[in-house]
């Protein structure tokens, strides 16, 4: 528990016991750590130069553990201030990396080949982990992460860290069964939700400085992926989000309270699926309904709005302030 602050298991177990043994003898405290008089005996004596414990007087040696929101608060306090400075170590070298990369960085070097789920996994993490002010994604199947969840609480962090966190879907991946759900969560929490038809290619960036695209060989898996580093390339990468992004419909985050003479929840989900361009057995995946109940459902909603297309139906029910 406090090998964080730079104890070793051993130091940490032993200190421990101390605390809840008070005036122990090296004897005793290795009797019940299971450890050698001699390691027991060293450790206490290390402890009180270090301002963990104290030895009490008398011929025997026997220590009490100083109070540990006292002892260990320094050794804390001395950890941040190292990993304050490794931080500020990386953020300069990240710097100069990217300044020297732009000009000496050899083309084959700017595009980097990962293969293996674990692998794409961790690089993926990192990457996202890189975020300083903009985090941009397109998602669409497939997925090699093994669930749609595993990565919401990272993606809380960095809304709460005040990350620029835009995301285009494709429709294909609102039809995934609990994605919608999960999506509307993370809008609710700050992200940003555009939606597409068609995708252009999957993809994540972290800020203008690197990227991921997973790709696959003709089977309905991930095999691979790239990681482009700052290039012409990344920045043609950029400019096809940003083209996805524009051309994408707003999704619907959390339900707004619904208008006094508005249709229920369930319709508005409804036709918020149909305004964003779902086909019908889309929505019917998505909402967990058969087909012929879906179908159903739209055609009253459209006699209701008197329209004749989708389109219409979306336009007079976004007027009405239904979605």
């Amino acid at each position: 528990m406090l090998e964080a602050i730079g104890l070793s298991p051993a130091e940490s177990r032993l200190y421990t016991t101390l605390v809840e043994n008070p005036r122990s003898s090296a004897a005793e405290l290795a009797t019940h750590c299971g450890v050698s008089t001699l390691l027991a005996a060293r450790t206490l004596a290390a402890f009180a130069r270090r301002g963990l414990a104290s030895r009490l007087p008398g011929r025997r040696a026997r220590y009490v553990a100083v109070a540990p929101d006292i002892a260990i608060r320094p050794l804390l306090t001395r950890q941040e201030e190292e990993l304050h400075q490794v931080r500020t170590a990386i953020h300069e070298l990240t710097t100069s990396f990217h300044l020297a990369s732009r000009y000496a960085t050899h083309p084959a070097e700017q595009v980097e080949v990962v293969t293996g789920t674990g692998n794409i996994i961790s690089r993926a993490y990192a990457l996202q982990d890189s975020a300083q002010t903009m985090f941009r994604n397109i998602d669409k199947p497939p997925y090699v992460m093994r669930g749609h969840a595993d990565n919401v609480e990272r993606e809380r962090r960095m809304l709460k860290s005040g990350i620029d966190y835009r995301s285009v879907y494709d429709l294909e991946s609102l039809a995934v069964p609990g994605k919608l759900p999960l999506i509307q969560d993370s809008m609710a929490h700050g992200e940003q939700a555009r939606v597409v038809a068609g995708a252009a290619a999957k993809m994540w960036i972290a800020d203008d400085a690197l990227a991921l695209i997973p790709i696959r060989n003709g089977s309905y898996s991930i095999d691979a992926a790239f990681i482009l580093h700052q290039s012409a390339l990344l920045d043609a990468l950029i400019a096809l989000f940003e083209r996805e992004w524009g051309r994408g419909f707003p999704l619907r985050g959390s339900p707004r309270p619904a208008a006094p003479d508005g249709p229920d929840e369930a319709t508005r989900e409804l036709l918020a699926l149909l305004a964003g361009g779902l086909t019908d057995e889309a929505i019917a995946r998505t909402l967990g309904l058969g087909l012929r109940t879906v179908q159903r459902r739209i055609h009253a909603v459209m006699r209701d709005l008197n329209a004749i297309t989708r389109f219409q139906a979306g336009l007079a029910a976004r007027e009405r302030g239904w979605i």
